[in-house]
């Protein structure tokens, strides 16, 4: 959870998803709807279905052990160089050293390393300093003490240099420098995509849901049909060429509920929801894994990415209205 979310945020989510999931063998026996609902909120859910899989690995192929070396933790599912280098020098006493953003601070502030920490060389430069740090008696003490140094003295604004136990040492702080290392190159202008989606009721008032593949940003997630609007289309005229894609119908965009805006690590979105009408053909799944019609009330049974779970409480409420 804390791989993309503050701790502040992590903790009710933690408590919450570990008293439905008390160890790995129900994590690894649960149903992927219910773990990617008990995960709802908390985006980047790829870091869910990865910690599954890493459970279902753990009690299918590692006797239900978790494995406690860098190497092999590594090889389970959605665990990378930083996460393994964390688990295995805190749970286990592997010298292993993490890498985080506050861990580049300090050390690229302390050796005094002006290029640009993004790139994969100044990484590794920095991942081979760490690694000859290390206290190898306390490694998993040490690696906590470093993360917390940046996430409280060596910070990325003012730091606070004078109560800093390495300041003497530091080449950022001798050469008046604190400012302007660690450097990132800066960023490209982020994306901003025009997203439209049907609000489609059968006859008895169910709504019409789909849930997108596994493999796909917001994999196993569930949403209302529709996509991006291209250069050039008309809101509608996207809305209806969309669920002729994706359903294999004829539709007609009535009267728009709402837009919503959100943002996501790498691009923006407004999302603008219309009620819609099916006139011709019967829905099926041409871009998702499932198509399902639903009552109102159960919506809330479903995991939804955080744009659509506020447009169905927007949309329970137009519905209690009428």
């Amino acid at each position: 959870m804390l791989q993309q979310t503050r701790v502040d945020q992590a903790i009710p989510y933690f408590h919450r998803f570990t008293e439905q999931f008390p160890d790995v063998q129900s994590l690894a026996q649960a149903e992927r709807q219910d773990v990617l609902k008990a995960w709802e909120g908390l985006g980047y859910y790829s870091r869910a279905r990865n910690m599954q899989d890493a459970a279902r690995s753990v009690v299918n192929n590692l006797n239900g052990r978790f494995p406690d070396t860098p190497e092999n933790i590594r090889a389970l599912k959605g665990i990378g160089p930083y996460t393994s280098a964390a688990i295995a020098s805190i749970a286990f006493g592997h010298p292993a050293a993490v890498v985080d953003g506050n861990v580049i601070r300090v050390i690229s502030r302390l050796f005094g390393i002006g290029e640009d920490v993004s790139t994969t060389r100044v990484k590794k430069e920095i991942q081979e300093l760490a690694d000859e740090l290390i206290d190898s008696g306390r490694p998993g003490d040490y690696n906590q003490a470093v993360m917390e140094l940046g996430a409280t003295v060596c910070t990325p604004s003012n730091p606070d240099c004078l109560e800093c136990p390495v300041s003497l040492h530091c080449t950022a702080f001798n050469t008046a420098q604190t400012e302007s290392i660690p450097y990132k190159a800066p960023k490209k202008k982020v994306p901003h995509h025009q997203i439209v989606v049907g609000i489609c009721r059968n006859e008895s008032g169910r709504l019409l849901i789909a849930l997108r593949p596994e493999d796909k940003m917001l994999g196993g997630l569930w949403e209302f049909p529709g996509g991006k609007v291209e250069p050039g289309e008309q809101h509608k005229q996207a809305l209806e060429r969309e669920l002729k894609e994706e359903l294999g119908v004829e539709t007609v965009t009535g009267a728009k509920l709402t837009e919503i805006k959100h943002a996501y690590s790498h691009f923006k979105i407004t999302l603008h929801a219309y009620l819609s009408s099916i006139t011709k053909g019967e829905p099926k799944a041409k871009a998702s894994r499932e198509l399902r019609w639903i009552r109102p009330d159960e919506l809330q049974d479903y995991p939804f990415p955080r744009a659509n779970r506020k447009l169905t409480e927007i949309l329970q409420t137009y519905l209690a209205s009428l």
